[in-house]
């Protein structure tokens, strides 16, 4: 390699590292929270916990994440990313180890809700080091990076937990999480020397609207990224009771495919953030081009309604992987929207507004989806997982009727 080749390589993985970093980040962090969903049929049993209580301690998580979400995003465009992510992943990783000393239902709600309000500071993190780091060409794809981390570790958490709990047992999986925060803390005291990662304040660029609370547009993405990703939830933690308590799987054939799912999902998020770059390159407006790819994952969210009547194992899986992979393409595609049309100075608060509102719909539901897999209403499950996304984008196209220029922002 020529010296103008290695000095290349080098600054494209000095543009990418943070990004990169920032993937791990929020791989720890679906590994932390997904812990509890994949061993929760081994927990609910040792613990005589009922289904109905795991939907509450998972609003307790959801709440708190819905909670810490815009109030990180809020600390982190003031305070900066280097001294933030280092406080929140010390907290949330705090909370996930103690889950190994628990065995009752209030005490895992309040260690879900501790771990729910630190996690709150990973995508808004997550986006607000991409907004500093990379050019806005490469920004669709480098929050794809960034976010890939949940949908990877939600592919990876089986795999590396289930050998963790079969040797040591579901106490033991969670020391294994706490020690996984701390070597990304060692990581981040590295990566975030970074110059652009030691400031906090970024400069809005001419042309660009700043945050404005009446415009329909925010409200729009809000209600894109909470109702639209709703299937990300349902088969994160609803599919292992269900194939449990319905197929009669084991905790261990569970373990053996949950990862299964979650990569259509990981998959989801690199398409949608190359298209989304690839077609609004160029483009001054680009709310008709978010309209059609919208439109396109509300067309791919339909067939999970089915899921009771798919027939075969491996057919199920198929469908999950696919509904999944619509859901990341919406993360990616109200995000890309969002970050298009405001300042990238507000992106902490932009990340804590999507995904705490996604929190706050998935609080709302989770008990709801846990009283029907007690039913075993598993028909109504599925019919509802499918129903609320449609729900959000019939909203986004509303608040987008007039073609996205809404009053209100200022420029």
């Amino acid at each position: 390699m020529t010296d103008s080749g290695r000095g290349g390589l080098r600054r494209a993985v000095r543009l990418w590292t943070p990004a990169a970093a920032m993937l791990l980040c929020s791989l720890i962090s679906y590994i932390d929270r997904n812990a509890l969903a994949l061993l929760a049929p081994t927990i609910l049993s040792d613990c005589r916990l009922t289904a109905e209580q795991y939907g509450w301690i998972l609003s307790a998580f959801s709440l708190a994440y819905m909670l810490g979400n815009p109030l990180w995003g809020r600390w982190l465009d003031h305070y900066g990313v280097r001294r933030g992510m280092t406080l929140a992943v010390a907290l949330w990783t705090a909370a996930s180890a103690s889950h190994a000393l628990l065995s009752g239902f209030f005490s895992f709600a309040a260690a879900r809700a501790l771990l729910g309000f630190g996690e709150g500071a990973t995508f808004p993190g997550g986006l607000r080091t991409v907004v500093q780091t990379l050019p806005e060409g490469l920004r669709s794809r480098g929050a794809a990076l960034a976010y890939s981390g949940g949908s990877l570790g939600a592919v990876l958490t089986p795999l590396i937990l289930t050998p963790v709990f079969l040797a040591f047992g579901w106490r033991g999986a969670f020391v294994f999480t706490g020690l996984i925060g701390l070597l990304w803390l060692l990581l981040w005291a590295w990566v975030s020397r970074q110059p652009e990662l030691r400031a906090p304040h970024l400069h809005t660029a001419p042309g660009v609207s700043c945050l404005e609370w009446r415009d329909a547009r925010l409200w729009a993405f809000v209600a894109s990224y909470a109702l639209g990703c709703l299937p990300l939830a349902f088969v994160m933690y609803q599919s292992p009771l269900y194939f449990s308590r319905a197929l009669g799987k084991t905790q261990a054939e569970i373990g053996r495919v949950l990862w299964i799912p979650p990569l259509g999902w990981e998959c989801g998020y690199f398409f949608w953030g190359w298209l989304a770059d690839r077609l609004t390159r160029g483009r001054q407006d680009p709310v008709p081009v978010f309209r059609a790819l919208a439109l396109a994952a509300l067309a791919g969210t339909l067939p999970l309604a089915f899921g009771t009547r798919i027939g075969g194992f491996a057919a199920l899986l198929a469908l999950l992987f696919w509904a999944m992979f619509i859901a990341g393409g919406n993360v990616i595609v109200s995000l890309g929207y969002a970050t298009r049309v405001v300042s990238p100075s507000h992106a902490g608060l932009l990340a804590g507004l999507g995904a705490g509102s996604w929190s706050a719909f998935v609080a709302l539901t989770m008990p709801v989806f846990g009283r029907l897999m007690d039913l075993r209403a598993w028909d109504a499950a599925f019919a509802l997982a499918a129903a609320i996304p449609v729900a959000g984008f019939m909203l986004w196209f509303w608040l987008n009727r007039g073609g996205g220029q809404a009053s209100g922002w200022r420029r």
